[in-house]
């Protein structure tokens, strides 16, 4: 009989996964490896690196427990391997084998490099996503705006979810408005749930230390769930104590608190440790049985079944080169504050802070404070895409780029976004306390302390108003912009000016 071989990637672990489910025990041996190239294709935060080493050896000692042949090679083997494809020829030679089977990657780069490989690879579509790429395509197929609101919908009505019968549960589909409270003064939530590494999970920390001691990122303490059981945990743990008051405050920053009411489960979800479906009736069931109010789970569940499958969607349907658009043509090299934290910024100095430590900021700091101050300050959105997609444990291309080069940067011209998401010091200051004992001035305009958030908001409206100006739901700021003193506005221009030149 003639062996065959299965690839499952660190972010296929679920048992049901394509390529095993399609396969038997007898005639197929699973081919999982820790290669330097998916550890350093960007210099990925030291927690997301031991995340998913420890994640991939619990799980094949799993595999191996329900009957499956493991060829699994580590980092620190005596013959390691430096990329997926060689794992593969490297299996294929050790078992005589010449056919693979494989659940189709979620980059195109590994996509690409599969392809390539000079073996029989078979890539099957990975069914663990609520829609398709073919249900994504028939979607999106003659519409003029690829609208997330509109696909999101669709999906409450394929899955059922908060519905009742044919319309929305409460009558209205999204309750958005309700979710944008600033953060209250003491947050009644605990947090995410904490795991004690094992030796397993120990050994990858060890190895993650020797191999990795440059990376930006703090290891220890690692408290992330490496196994289903945990994950599932930690899912449970959250609807309890944070999904009641996730809605409200689901935008809401705090300076001494990381978490607030937020699940911090996406890193789970996003390496197949959980199901997306399971998630979802998990928090519906909440709703029903009056433990949390719908705006919270609505809410929940909107970023689950909506953003995330229309992430997807989007990546898929526009092309290898998406990470590359930039239609603004914004050249500015990424500040090392970024990797330091040491700006008077304290917003972003905060966010950043917090992202070195635990691998993790909410949609809001990624969105409105460091994505909010790449976009206006001009930066390259690939540099941008490149360290989002280095610095949090739940990145990964798919997922991250659309967020990124879509929403957050407005480089791919409004596929995702149909304004850019910029604001002045105002948004921060209003959903943060991070603007109190800031060096900078949120109600200062200009000059001396002036909050450099003011500044680039009216010079990048400025620059590019030929593409902005006829936004109508952009209009009223530059309205607003027309009636200042015209000395003011070149005072905002030449101090925006001076500021970027100081990066």
């Amino acid at each position: 009989m003639v062996t065959r071989l299965i690839l499952v990637l660190g972010d296929q672990l679920t048992e049901t996964v394509a390529a095993l489910r399609q396969a038997d025990k007898a005639r197929y041996v699973v081919v999982m490896a820790e290669v330097a190239d998916e550890a350093a294709y960007v210099r990925h935060h030291p927690k997301k690196i031991a995340f998913c080493f420890a994640a991939m050896r619990h799980f094949a000692a799993r595999l191996e427990q329900d009957g499956w042949t493991v060829d699994y090679t580590k980092l620190d083997a005596d013959q390691p391997h430096q990329s997926i494809p060689a794992a593969l020829l490297a299996a294929a030679d050790r078992h005589g084998a010449t056919k693979v089977l494989a659940t189709r990657p979620g980059e195109w780069r590994l996509i690409e490099a599969l392809d390539e490989t000079p073996l029989d690879v078979t890539q099957l579509e990975d069914d663990r996503f609520i829609a398709s790429h073919a249900d994504f395509d028939r979607w999106a197929e003659g519409r003029r705006e690829l609208r997330m609101e509109w696909f999101y919908r669709e999906m409450r009505r394929k899955t059922g979810l908060l519905m009742d019968g044919d319309a929305p549960e409460g009558g209205k589909w999204n309750f958005d408005h309700d979710n944008r409270k600033a953060a209250p003064g003491d947050v009644d939530f605990s947090g995410p749930m904490h795991f004690t590494p094992d030796t397993t999970t120990e050994e990858v920390l060890t190895l993650v230390e020797a191999h990795f001691p440059d990376n930006f990122g703090t290891l220890r303490p690692f408290w992330f769930a490496v196994e289903p059981g945990q994950a599932k945990q930690a899912l449970a743990h959250w609807i309890r104590g944070g999904l009641p008051k996730f809605g409200d405050y689901q935008d809401a920053m705090l300076s001494d608190n990381r978490f607030l009411w937020h699940s911090v489960i996406s890193m789970y979800l996003n390496a197949g440790l959980l199901d997306p479906l399971e998630i979802c009736r998990a928090a519906e069931e909440a709703y029903r049985s009056g433990h949390a109010p719908l705006n919270a789970v609505e809410g929940f569940i909107r970023q689950i079944i909506g953003w995330r499958e229309y992430m997807r969607g989007i990546y898929f349907r526009e092309g290898p080169g998406y990470t590359r658009r930039n239609v603004l043509n914004h050249r500015r090299k990424l500040p090392d504050f970024f990797w330091t934290a040491k700006t008077d910024m304290r917003c972003i100095a905060k966010t950043v802070e917090q992202t070195r430590d635990e691998a993790y900021a909410h949609h809001i700091q990624r969105l409105m404070v460091t994505g909010n101050f790449a976009l206006l300050a001009g930066i390259d959105p690939h540099e941008v895409h490149e360290w989002y997609l280095a610095v949090y444990a739940d990145a990964y291309e798919w997922v991250e780029a659309p967020n990124v080069i879509g929403m957050s940067q407005f480089a791919d011209g409004g596929i995702v976004g149909s304004k850019p998401y910029v604001s002045s010091g105002n948004y921060i200051n209003k959903m943060s306390d991070y603007c109190g004992g800031c060096a900078y001035s949120v109600t200062t305009k200009t000059g001396q302390g002036a909050c450099p958030f003011n500044l680039l908001y009216w010079s990048f409206l400025d620059r590019h108003r030929d593409r902005f100006e006829k936004n109508p739901r952009m209009a009223q700021m530059y309205r607003t912009w027309d009636r200042m003193d015209a000395g003011k506005r070149e005072t905002i221009l030449q101090e925006a000016d001076t500021f970027l030149a100081g990066l």
